[in-house]
């Protein structure tokens, strides 16, 4: 049988992976990650990067960007990722301004609108290229390009946008919808562009067949669309020998950079055959970290322990993994560690996940 060798060191970004410290008190308290734990109490504290509470882009999402030099390190709440994302999925972005378009949900609450996770709509292809089919000339009507390379998401460029600040779905998920919105970045007015394609969009599909077939099998409604990391392509350049995602903005400044790009492996033995600084992103926690289903994030992280975080410290501790670096983000923050064979020997090193939480 061959033996894996597996890459010399590897960087975990883990979205979604520091809930608040509240949170944690009321349903977290009994977490069990021996391998995790003990990472985490021997490894180095390299970087923390605090947040605030109404960042319009999530930490995942910058730190990703700056560590290819999308942004620059000071930036504090960009993360211009479509045109990397219309890269991941089949397009040419050149160098237009492109904005990502998803088809949501938006629930209607007591005296306000939520929108939902757009994991959450269990929508089909077929369904979204049928929703699309209806809004593309709506859109083009407005001077505005679209190219839809993957039915659930599309990607939109046009003066008549204007450069609009607008935020991430899974930041503006499960809460009133208002400040969210986007706006004009250079005067923070609500764009009446925007406006009118959200509006003939939402009239469209209104009592559509196919929001009437979802409907009647229990599921919401695609009565919207939500707009978000809006930004033309720049020069970018990889820290990283390779990288594993699922995401297509990290998979697309990957191919933007130059660098090997596939899929995420479910396990550390599927790791493959490599060398050099290997970035895996793994996205277990994202969907329950949004709907606050904290069992469900609980079970996420007792996968990873068993997946990931115990073969990975098996690694360490055999030096077949020289160091292992980890960030973990949240709503807000992130906090990158690191840990190499000889942070293990240092037992008198103590620190609690429960210590970075938000």
């Amino acid at each position: 049988m061959r033996t894996i060798m597996h890459a010399n060191r590897l960087h975990l970004l883990l979205p979604f992976a520091l809930p608040t410290a509240t949170d944690a008190a009321s349903a977290l308290h009994n977490l069990q990650s021996p391998a995790l734990d003990k990472l985490l109490a021997r490894a180095t504290l390299t970087e923390r990067v605090a947040g605030e509470d109404f960042q319009r882009t999530l930490p995942h999402e910058r730190w990703v960007a700056r560590q290819f030099g999308a942004i620059a390190s000071n930036a504090a709440d960009e993360a211009p990722l479509a045109p990397y994302m219309l890269r991941a999925d089949g397009g040419t972005p050149g160098q237009a301004v492109w904005a990502c378009v998803e088809p949501v949900h938006v629930r209607i609450a007591h005296d306000h609108l939520v929108l939902i996770d757009p994991a959450a709509l269990a929508l089909g292809d077929d369904e979204a290229a049928t929703l699309l089919a209806v809004a593309k000339p709506l859109i083009e009507e407005l001077g505005v390009r679209i190219e839809a390379p993957t039915p659930k998401r599309w990607y939109l460029s046009g003066d008549a946008l204007g450069m609009l600040a607008s935020a991430s779905p899974l930041r503006a998920s499960g809460r009133s919808i208002e400040i969210w919105l986007p706006h004009e970045a250079h005067t923070g007015q609500r764009s009446r562009a925007w406006m009118k394609l959200q509006n003939e969009v939402q009239m469209a599909w209104f009592e559509h067949p196919v929001n009437e077939a979802r409907e009647a099998r229990g599921l919401p409604a695609v009565n919207s669309i939500w707009l978000h990391a809006q930004g033309a392509a720049q020069p970018v350049r990889s820290p990283f020998s390779r990288v594993l995602s699922d995401a297509a903005a990290t998979r697309g400044l990957a191919l933007a950079a130059g660098v090997e790009t596939s899929a995420a492996p479910t396990t550390f033995e599927q790791l493959p055959t490599a060398s050099g600084v290997t970035l895996l992103e793994l996205d277990p926690f994202s969907a329950p970290f949004v709907q606050q289903d904290w069992a469900s994030w609980n079970e996420a992280l007792a996968a990873l322990e068993h997946d990931w975080f115990a073969p990975s410290l098996a690694a360490l501790e055999t030096g077949r993994l020289s160091a292992l670096t980890m960030t973990l983000c949240g709503d807000t923050a992130s906090v990158t560690l690191t840990a190499s064979r000889s942070d293990l020997r240092r037992f008198w090193r103590r620190r609690q996940l429960a210590s970075l939480f938000e």
